[in-house]
């Protein structure tokens, strides 16, 4: 892949990729110079070194703002998929980017293995709001499914 890559301009992430740095680690020159690929050439290299669990739409997403997207060539979409929902306020929102920011500079990740001074109080909050008397907010469809797995056996066994 780094030979690819210095072949199509990217030397800098090439050398990076070479020398055993990932993206995270790459300088943001490096990072830029990854970003010269073409859409077909970012495709290419999904569907041959990735696992076929997903047949995307053939569009690459390289930058977005609000409900819009942008390829590498610069052709601009409407993202109406919004991440499965995840982005519903839109990409990269100033008011999202800045509690993102604040609180990644203050704590990154708290495991549900440790407590942490922000959980109870947006459980707090959310019960109070609507009238429930818990809650457990999930990430992935697999957590919530396991929970009611869980939920089942539990009211299996009492009843």
């Amino acid at each position: 892949m780094a030979a690819a890559l210095a072949r199509r301009g990217g030397g800098g992430l090439a050398r990076a990729l070479a020398r055993g740095r990932g993206m995270c680690s790459a300088t943001a020159a490096e990072r830029a110079a990854g970003a010269a690929l073409t859409s077909e050439e970012l495709m290419r290299m999904e569907r041959e070194r990735s696992a076929h669990n997903y047949h995307p739409i053939p569009v690459v997403f390289s930058k977005g703002e609000g409900s819009h997207i942008l390829d590498p060539e610069g052709n601009k979409y409407i993202d109406f998929l919004s991440a499965y929902s995840a982005v519903n306020q839109g990409h990269c929102h100033p008011k999202v980017l800045r509690a993102l920011k604040e609180q990644a500079e203050r704590l990154t990740l708290s495991s549900r293995a440790f407590y942490n001074d922000k959980f109870p109080i947006f459980a707090e909050y959310l019960t109070s709001m609507f009238g429930y008397e818990m809650m457990l907010p999930m990430n992935t469809g697999a957590e919530g499914v396991e929970t009611a797995i869980k939920l089942v056996r539990k009211w299996g066994y009492e009843k």
